[in-house]
């Protein structure tokens, strides 16, 4: 038994000893929580986090899926334009969002749940939990999908009755805890829509089931939609499958969307929407491939509407590049903390475990990979939001495919670290009938506008300039024209894994 806990201990240093690595290499330019000029009472905070959801939105402007309460939302709020997850997968994506760092140094380099098993290190300081120490309540509801539970531990786990499908129920659910008025709340709200569901192989177009929408559920007025009149994005086959699975996935946000609208509506009868920074986003890009589990723009591009505290705003549209890193940043910042203290450990050379640091050594400063974007809320900034970086590495256990990513306003650096495997595929993605029916193409059949044979296999570098080239089907990255540029960005995107300490800078040296 003594054996047995001192090597969970030894884990655990070693986990803090990687984390504190990343920490601490980091340069303080706008790594810290900044003080703002004038820091109101700390508002309340809702993080509203739908499932696999991409631009669909009225306010993003497609013209077919109905989300009037996100449309409202962005009317009184911020709605960026360029906001970016900076993995398209779910459980690591909801790391970086709870931690601000990026899910190299969180250790959740996949999915949580079931065999793949992934978890982030227990010595991670994590938003619900500072949040806790600095005054607030917090609560969660619906999907968690991070583990482990206690390094991202809320205080209150809100039970619904039909699970995280039904956001209307789960917005009641919340009810007696946001009308609570003595002090401020943290709120996670994480629905399962507009993810996937019950996909075999035998689906069929226009069956139901594919996206949760195969029962009904109390208190949501189904909004369904015609395959015919789908709007199929370019990186996408137009097939009568695609636009089967479309409607469906549409149903879905919608359904989303009156879950935005009911928990607005709670707020609002609490008297507390008024003092609430309300945060919309999604985790990831939209389950179809092409999207989710890739580092393509319909994996990481994504929406993010902002209502801050106080009056609405009338309505207003940043195309500042901001990403997931900088949530929790922002949030404490808005929650008036001005400093996050790391555990009590010594960071050492990876591999070594680290050394624990003596009870009277004084903590040492906790740095985030991300900045608070809370000046973008109040004035568009004239520069210094004008790049995001990206870092992926599993989604499920059998999917091991990293990939890292500078995304500049014109240009995107892909490094495909293990480029001489072919991309693995979800299998929620592999089973859909889109992609079932595209494969019976064969592989130099497209696939929206890129061959099928080039979305399988990738290589070690991709350039593309999205300005002439949005749907990333041309790469530059050998082309010697573009030679003074790759060099350029493929430093900037090294120089980065080095400030956050990606382990797999390692590839640089054996491959």
């Amino acid at each position: 038994m003594k054996t047995l806990d001192l090597a969970a201990r030894a884990r655990r240093w070693y986990g803090a000893a990687i984390l504190l690595l990343a920490l601490g290499s980091l340069s303080a330019t706008g790594a810290d929580v900044p003080a703002s000029a004038a820091v109101p009472p700390q508002p309340n905070v809702v993080l509203f986090v739908s499932d696999d959801h991409g631009l669909d939105a009225g306010c993003y402007g497609h013209p077919v899926v109905r989300t009037p309460h996100l449309d409202r939302l962005a009317a009184e709020g911020v709605r960026f334009d360029l906001a970016f997850c900076t993995t398209a997968s779910c459980s690591p994506s909801r790391s970086v969002l709870l931690s601000g760092l990026h899910n190299h140094a969180t250790g959740q380099y996949g999915l949580a749940h079931a065999y793949h098993h992934f978890s982030s290190y227990s010595s991670l300081r994590t938003l619900p939990v500072i949040l806790a120490e600095h005054g607030y309540r917090t609560a969660r509801v619906g999907k968690f999908h991070v583990m482990p539970a206690e390094a991202y531990a809320f205080q209150t786990v809100l039970p619904t009755a039909q699970g995280s499908r039904n956001p209307v129920r789960m917005a009641e659910a919340c009810r007696e805890f946001l009308a609570d008025r003595r002090t401020p709340f943290f709120l996670y709200f994480c629905v399962s829509d507009p993810h996937r569901a019950g996909v075999t192989l035998t689906h069929k177009p226009g069956r139901p089931g594919s996206f949760g929408n195969h029962q009904a559920y109390p208190g949501v007025s189904e909004i369904t939609y015609d395959p015919g009149q789908v709007s199929v994005p370019p990186w996408l086959p137009d097939t009568p499958e695609s636009r089967a699975e479309l409607a469906e996935y549409y149903q879905a946000v919608s359904r989303v969307d009156q879950g935005v609208g009911r928990l607005v509506q709670i707020l609002r009868e609490a008297g507390q929407y008024e003092n609430t920074l309300f945060i919309y986003l999604s985790d990831n890009g939209t389950a179809m491939p092409g999207a989710k589990t890739t580092l393509y723009e319909p994996g990481i591009r994504l929406p993010l509407i902002v209502r801050p505290p106080g009056p609405a705003t009338g309505g207003r549209v940043s195309r500042a590049m901001v990403s997931w890193v900088d949530i929790t940043p922002t949030i404490l910042d808005y929650a008036g903390v001005r400093e996050v203290l790391a555990p009590p450990y010594v960071a050492g050379e990876p591999g070594d475990g680290g050394r624990a640091r003596p009870a009277e050594a004084p903590r040492v400063p906790y740095k985030f990979h991300g900045r608070s974007f809370r000046p973008v809320l109040e004035a568009e900034p004239a520069e210094g939001w004008d790049e995001v970086f990206a870092s992926h590495t599993f989604h499920e256990v059998t999917m091991y495919y990293p990939m890292r990513a500078l995304r500049t306003r014109r240009y995107k650096l892909i490094l495909n670290l293990a480029h001489p495997l072919p991309f693995p595929f979800a299998s929620d993605l592999y089973k859909s009938a889109t992609w079932q029916r595209a494969r019976q193409s064969g592989d130099e059949a497209l696939y929206g506008r890129r061959r099928i044979a080039e979305f399988l296999h990738r290589p070690r570098y991709e350039l593309y300039d999205l300005q002439t080239d949005p749907d990333e089907v041309v790469n530059l990255a050998g082309r010697p024209e573009h030679q003074a540029l790759f060099q350029q960005l493929a430093a900037r995107l090294k120089e980065h894994q080095e400030r956050t300490g990606d382990p797999w800078l390692l590839k640089y040296q054996y491959e």
